[in-house]
């Protein structure tokens, strides 16, 4: 089976897809990962990505899908996978759906972790970086021992430009408004798997799990 995994920044779902990967037995296939690996072993795909992207351009939604399918074909993928970061409009989606159409393939469930804006901007707010060895601390989930200092080795905390509030609350509006979209068009195939992503990370597994064979 192929899942395709939705998710706002900070909703958990690359930790989910890694959690339904050993559950299931599914490759986690993030699309950022991808792209950096084609580009790091200079691929003629991962070259041709390069090219648009040294012009400033964003690259092809066919360049990304040839990725993906290009890795779905490996032998591990045979029985299904988990694509993550993919897609992220709703012209990906519909592009992804003919691609796999002539593959004889087609994504068979569409899991968004839903988590409310505001959780989502303490989560995406509180989060530290030390300017020494780059250790990541959390103000809620994973604080330091002595506030603005790390742990590791003393280095100062920062905050990175994009773990603002008010760029994260622009973040988090462009990817609603590029996501509703994607979420009505798999719901309106009978494809969407909605959870509650507001929970401790095992129950949201859990509750994914137990969607999905209710699904069956």
């Amino acid at each position: 089976m192929y899942f395709v995994m939705l998710g706002a920044p900070g909703a958990g779902k690359g930790t989910q897809a890694d959690l339904l990967s050993e559950e299931l037995g599914f490759p986690h296939i993030a699309s950022g990962d991808l792209f950096r690996q084609n580009l790091e072993k200079q691929t003629e795909l991962g070259l041709l990505a390069k090219a648009y992207m040294q012009k400033g351009g964003l690259v092809p939604d066919e360049v990304t899908i040839k990725m993906i399918l290009e890795r779905i074909a490996a032998p591990d993928c045979d029985s299904g996978c988990l694509l993550d970061g993919f897609p992220r409009t709703l012209g990906q989606a519909e592009a992804l759906d003919e691609a796999f159409a002539v593959q004889g393939r087609n994504v068979d469930r569409a899991i968004y972790i839903h988590v409310p804006s505001e959780v989502l901007v303490k989560r995406l707010g509180g989060r530290w970086i030390c300017r020494k060895c780059q250790a990541t601390y959390h103000i809620i989930a994973s604080p330091p021992k002595v506030k603005g200092k790390c742990d590791r080795c003393g280095g100062e905390l920062y905050q990175r430009a994009d773990d603002v509030e008010e760029t994260i609350r622009e973040r988090l509006r462009v990817f609603f408004e590029q996501t509703s979209p994607i979420i009505d068009f798999y719901r309106e195939q009978g494809k969407l798997v909605e959870v509650d992503g507001d929970k401790d990370i095992q129950e949201v597994t859990r509750d994914v799990l137990s969607a999905l064979a209710e699904e069956k």
